[in-house]
């Protein structure tokens, strides 16, 4: 929040001395706190007990459907509802109520339950209003949803994020969001989960009004007492919510869901689009069934991957930790990766310096870094400040100042102990000297540094601005200060860390050779590249390896897969001659605008096969993905990641590898580890020992 602007909890406290609310002692509440204030309006913050965000758990609601009994039989002038909390209104439902759930029958009764109290809400038979700062989300936006009204601080951010999830809104959303705005908005919300900020939510009319914190008093006073100018409902809305024009608009929307997902993967934007189209003008139908729908989405493997996606996201979080020394990074390499990161590093907050031997590559990341920054910053101020904070350094002055340096220049050894030599004598005490290599091992890289301690590995993966994972790369040598300090930095810049130690390809790299190796072995055995990608994606992966290929850069596969093969494992497949023919073609993949594609605007142009594509076999599908599961449990056995749920999350925040999958190590246990070592003993007798399976399977679990 901007510093000059009144902070929420200062204004929230004020506002308790105005309103004369009950002493704690006297509050039966534990997650509100109910007061009136001088003309009769009932304020209601949500202040859910030891937690820094109000979710809505099971007991929550019961809470708060007491409270409702409560003002039905007081019936004050109207209803205030707020949060107390800083970080938002409400973040939505408490996922921990629904990890594990195997019974949609308890589901079903558990979220009828949370019905109940949202439709009671809704039928006060007093004026209501939300007051909304931050996060609106979900639970949340629902709550949001049943009062009369709603006032957005001009913070606030409004969004349906269930479809993360691998389910739909579950407490009334589908019924009330689309009846209050465009069905097409609400349903491409919902669909997709993208948020909406104060402005954009005030024009679909979704809110009533948007205000400064300082007003929040008299613009909830306006509202209760009808002197507020509320949103107008269109006439299109009803137009758009009948019969026909539903069942037109639903085929459509299928449509455009299928070229995001399949239903076999991801069936919850399906169930949306089938219970908007079925229940016509049938409100009391629709609530219903949401909640049946809700409940069956709900134990289905996808959500229950999904949910495990999202805890392990915030297992990861909590790797970082939150002591970040960092303020100026400097980066050198201003190529697709280094410029990538230093726009990255700058867009959080950071003052970067980026250096490279030639002013054109830093030309080129400066443009990249300003289409970055219009497309993720909201305000043109955001735009200009977020370039302010890079700048260029033709002269590498910046190393002097910077907190930590990041080197990202061309995967050679001897390359970058040059830079190394160069920049160490002028780094500050106790800067961090950090390498985006992907394959080379840190043991190789410091034999020349003179404080070999402060190095680490810091590997980023391309696309910087979309793949959240960074490898977090130690040696025996490492600083543990220096390791825990880069951990925060990553964590730092909204990014995920993953500690690994320092060995050939670490661990990504590792696990997607052997991939993209097979798919170069499928090429040469004559199989189209359209369906060996397709093979791939059927499985659940974002691309297939051919296309990650030219996404990755055909040089740097060419570099990691003969390193891993000469360090590691001579079983894998050598690199064919005519993948190294087209590297010094230059032919290197979407950043030479040519590889196994043509690229254009940043897009693989695919030209259909006449006769409509092959279908990929199982065996093929088997070949791309148990490689990866092998490897996976490889690096657990040698001790490289410690942990194989932050395997699984690596894999999927790092490569994209099928979310709904729940990571390589997870899938093995869905399909049954006697059944994954099978089929690679199979996969050994016919194509070789590439395909035999890794020790560490007799003791994974």
């Amino acid at each position: 929040m901007d510093p000059k602007r009144i902070k929420v909890m200062d204004v929230l406290k004020d506002r308790e001395l105005q309103l004369g609310p009950q002493p704690d002692a006297a509050n039966p509440y534990k997650n509100f706190k109910l007061t009136r204030d001088s003309e009769g309006i009932a304020w209601l913050l949500f202040d859910c007990a030891n937690a820094s965000a109000n979710t809505l758990s099971a007991d929550l609601l019961e809470e708060f459907d007491t409270i409702i009994s409560e003002l039905e039989t007081q019936r004050p002038a109207g209803l205030v509802i707020r949060s107390a909390k800083q970080s938002g209104f409400i973040a939505g439902a408490d996922i921990n109520m629904f990890k594990g759930a195997a019974d949609p029958k308890a589901i079903e009764t558990q979220i009828a339950r949370g019905h109940g109290v949202i439709d009671r809400l809704e039928a006060l038979k007093i004026p209501s209003v939300a007051v909304i700062h931050g996060f609106c989300l979900g639970g949340g936006l629902e709550v949001a949803l049943a009062c009369d009204m709603r006032i957005a601080i001009e913070n606030a951010r409004f969004g349906f994020p269930e479809v993360m999830l691998g389910l739909h809104p579950g407490l009334g959303g589908t019924v009330r969001f689309t009846e209050l705005i465009s069905p097409i908005e609400a349903m491409q919300m919902m669909l997709t989960g993208r948020t909406v900020d104060a402005r954009k939510a005030r024009s679909l009319g979704l809110v009533d009004a948007v205000t400064q914190e300082r007003h929040v008093l008299s613009a909830a006073r306006d509202a209760i007492f009808g002197r507020l100018k509320r949103s107008k409902r269109s006439p299109l809305i009803g137009l758009l919510n009948a019969g026909p024009v539903r069942g037109f608009l639903a085929g459509r929307m299928r449509s455009e869901a299928a070229k995001a997902a399949p239903k076999e993967h991801y069936p919850a934007p399906y169930a949306l689009i089938d219970l908007w189209e079925k229940h016509r003008g049938d409100r009391a139908a629709m609530l219903k069934a949401e909640q049946t729908s809700f409940a069956t989405m709900m134990v289905t493997p996808t959500a229950q991957n999904l949910i495990r996606v999202f805890f392990l996201r915030e297992q990861m979080k909590a790797l970082a930790g939150d002591s970040n020394t960092v303020e100026r990074v400097h980066v050198i390499g201003a190529g697709a990766m280094g410029g990538d990161i230093a726009a990255w590093c700058a867009r959080q907050g950071l003052y970067v310096t980026l250096a490279d031997m030639k002013a054109e590559p830093i030309a080129g990341a400066i443009k990249r870094a300003n289409e970055l920054f219009g497309k993720i910053l909201r305000k043109k101020i955001a735009v200009r400040d977020a370039l302010d904070r890079l700048a260029p350094d033709m002269s590498g002055e910046g190393v002097r100042n910077a907190d930590l340096i990041i080197e990202a220049v061309p995967e050679k050894l001897e390359l970058k102990q040059k830079v190394y030599a160069g920049i160490e004598p002028k780094m500050k005490p106790g800067a961090i000297l950090a390498t985006n290599t992907s394959s080379i091992p840190l043991q190789d890289l410091r034999t020349t540094l003179a404080s070999p301690q402060r190095l680490v590995g810091l590997h980023f993966f391309n696309p910087v601005s979309r793949l959240q994972l960074v490898e977090v790369v130690s040696h025996d040598g490492v600083d543990p200060k220096i390791l825990a300090a880069a951990q925060a930095f990553v964590g730092a810049i909204d990014r995920l860390p993953l500690p690994v130690k320092s060995s050939p390809g670490f661990l990504v790299n590792r696990a997607l050779t052997p991939y993209m190796l097979e798919a170069m072995v499928m090429l040469d055995e004559k199989i189209d590249k359209t369906v060996i990608d397709a093979a791939a994606e059927k499985f659940g992966m974002p691309m297939g390896p051919i296309e990650l290929a030219d996404q990755v850069g055909l040089d740097i596969c060419l570099a990691v897969g003969d390193m891993l093969r000469t360090k590691l494992d001579p079983s894998l497949p050598p690199a064919p001659e005519w993948l190294k023919q087209k590297v010094a073609k230059g032919e290197l993949g979407r950043k030479s605008g040519k590889g196994f594609y043509v690229w254009k605007d940043g897009k693989a142009e695919k030209i259909p096969k006449p006769g409509g594509p092959t279908p990929p076999q199982v065996e093929m599908i088997d070949r791309l993905v148990l490689p990866m599961s092998n490897v996976c449990v490889a690096c657990l056995r040698e001790g490289i990641v410690e942990n194989a749920d932050v395997v699984d999350g690596a894999m999927i925040f790092g490569t994209g590898y099928a979310p709904f999958r729940g990571g390589p190590l997870n899938y093995a246990r869905t399909r049954g580890v006697n059944d994954v070592v099978t089929a690679l003993r199979t996969l050994a007798a016919k194509f070789g020992p590439r395909f035999n399976p890794d020790a560490g399977w007799s003791d994974f679990k």
